[in-house]
């Protein structure tokens, strides 16, 4: 069963992780097992004290969803070992005709290179012209000219060599042109098994011929084969008793591993001409094969996106993937999709009170634990109720949640935001912890946000912020980059800013001071910060 990862937005804060956790808990529990919460960043000291307290581990972390080898239905054809003869190979190719080529494995089964029906047809013809083997194992060639062994050589001997000759007419000199350690193909003839005991051949094979008393009586000392080929086909059926290894091209092939993406790998195919490539994995296994036309309608990755619809907050190859269903509680953005999928986009303040929501029109009940994190994720997004965005039903489920997970909603509003805010996190952390990239009217423009319940805690380190934030800014050519250092007791943000004083003056009717502003409440980036800026913008 394909699994649908389901993901929050990049710099995931709280409510991001824990909606995909939640959603996904809810869809396994009504029965679809495959679906698994992922996050696309790093986990915050705040969502860290939640998921830590009621008994969580982080979800994975995927880096992106663009289409692998392991999306691929390639193919799974039998694996050869190189000591299988020429003719078993064959047999597989006439036995499932789709095949083109098959791996081979050494005796520790790494690959040894590709065999294809080519390869075979090639050599065939070759051996008309080049009637010579070397070293072949005995037991191949009884096996290959469906034969026996008749006689009880004095020497025991494990592989044969030499020239092939069938005994007809040649010249007066050498009738049967039969010549030492000579391999020799006879009919019906007394006299050429005779000479050919003379010239010293290393092996007979009499075809369809008897092994007679006459020839008994000789006492030969070399091998003496019987087969009921005819002596053609028994020649060339001793070609094919060869290992494989023989044909094996001596070049390197060219490999995949389940990893690499399918960008990569159609560009490398482009360039080659071969007919399949294996797959293998970081062992040296082979676990497949794929061809040019595993490549036209790849299988992509399945994902739910909750807490973002917007392509600049998503997961990287989100173009490249399927998406099934989008819960979220933010503006609908530029997410595109390839079929119709379920959307369910509400304006309440927190996406888990989306989904504490489906949870009930479902008639089922988060776990106790489960219940006290989601209700630590809406308190958290409404800034303990106190933002713009936070609506009764917001209150009404966290309330529910708290509840149900017998937690305290203001004791967990002192710890997370408490949290948010602690000495020992970078400036990179307070920035992008909970970041978000907009693009308005032509303004690119990045806006980070810590909340927290002492906003002097991070004042305290602005000269480093600031710094920190014209670096990006002239790094990333940005128009202008912001800080929200939100504070829930005072119910207002403190607001650093890189970029154009007058716009910062303009959009909030303020007077900026030193990168600096204090705006009474506000505690929203997406109710109050954005629609600000993006209405003096037009």
């Amino acid at each position: 069963m394909e699994p649908i990862f389901v993901t929050g937005h990049r710099n995931p804060d709280t409510d991001s992780i824990v909606a995909a956790m939640a959603y996904a808990t809810l869809q396994n529990a009504l029965g679809n097992r495959q679906y698994i919460p992922v996050r696309l960043g790093g986990v915050n000291d705040e969502t860290q004290l939640a998921l830590s307290r009621f008994g969580f581990e982080a979800p994975l972390k995927i880096t992106n969803v663009r289409t692998q080898v392991r999306d691929l239905d390639f193919d799974r054809p039998p694996v050869l070992s190189a000591s299988l003869t020429i003719q078993a190979a064959w047999n597989v190719f006439i036995n499932d005709t789709s095949l083109s080529a098959l791996p081979v494995v050494d005796e520790n089964d790494k690959l040894s290179g590709m065999v294809t029906r080519g390869d075979i047809a090639a050599y065939d013809m070759d051996a008309l012209n080049n009637r010579h083997i070397d070293k072949v194992p005995i037991f191949n060639v009884l096996a290959a000219l469906e034969g026996n062994l008749v006689n009880s050589p004095n020497r025991q001997i494990d592989t044969l060599s030499g020239p092939i000759v069938i005994t007809l007419p040649k010249s007066e000199e050498n009738p049967y042109g039969l010549v030492k350690n000579c391999i020799a193909f006879i009919g019906n003839q007394p006299d050429a098994f005779k000479q050919a005991l003379k010239v010293k051949a290393s092996c007979i094979v009499l075809c369809q011929a008897e092994y007679s008393k006459e020839l008994r009586d000789l006492n030969p000392e070399i091998p003496v084969i019987y087969t009921p080929l005819e002596a053609y086909r028994a020649v060339r059926m001793l070609h094919l008793s060869l290992s494989i290894s023989n044909i094996l091209s001596g070049s390197k092939v060219i490999t995949f591993s389940p990893d690499d993406y399918i960008d990569d790998v159609r560009n490398k195919v482009l360039e080659n001409r071969y007919h399949s490539y294996p797959i293998v994995d970081k062992s040296g296994n082979v676990l497949g094969s794929l061809s040019r036309y595993h490549l036209l309608n790849p299988r992509r990755k399945k994902l739910v996106l909750v807490d973002h619809n917007e392509l600049s907050q998503s997961v990287a190859g989100l173009e490249q993937a399927e998406i099934v269903a989008v819960i979220d509680h933010h503006r609908l953005a530029d997410v595109q999709t390839l079929n119709p999928v379920y959307v369910r986009n509400e304006p309440v303040g927190c996406t888990n009170t989306i989904i504490g929501t489906m949870f009930q029109e479902n008639g089922l009940v988060p776990q106790k634990n489960l219940a006290g994190l989601m209700a630590t994720a809406i308190v958290s997004d409404t800034v303990s109720f106190k933002s713009p965005t936070c609506t009764q039903k917001d209150i009404d489920m966290a309330n529910r949640l708290a509840r149900i997970g017998d937690v305290s909603l203001d004791d967990i509003a002192n710890a997370i935001f408490n949290a948010s805010a602690s000495n020992d996190r970078t400036a990179e952390e307070l920035l992008f912890t909970d970041y978000k990239d907009f693009h308005i009217a032509g303004y690119n423009i990045g806006i980070g946000q810590v909340t927290t319940a002492d906003s002097k805690l991070v004042l305290k380190r602005k000269n480093e912020l600031i710094e920190l934030m014209q670096k990006i800014v002239e790094e990333k050519s940005m128009d202008m980059l912001l800080l929200m250092i939100t504070d829930v007791l005072k119910e207002g943000t403190a607001l650093l800013y890189v970029g154009e004083k007058d716009i910062i003056k303009q959009a909030f009717n303020v007077e900026p001071d030193s990168n600096e502003v204090f705006l009474e409440n506000v505690v929203s980036r997406k109710k109050q910060i954005v629609p600000a800026l993006s209405l003096m913008w037009g």
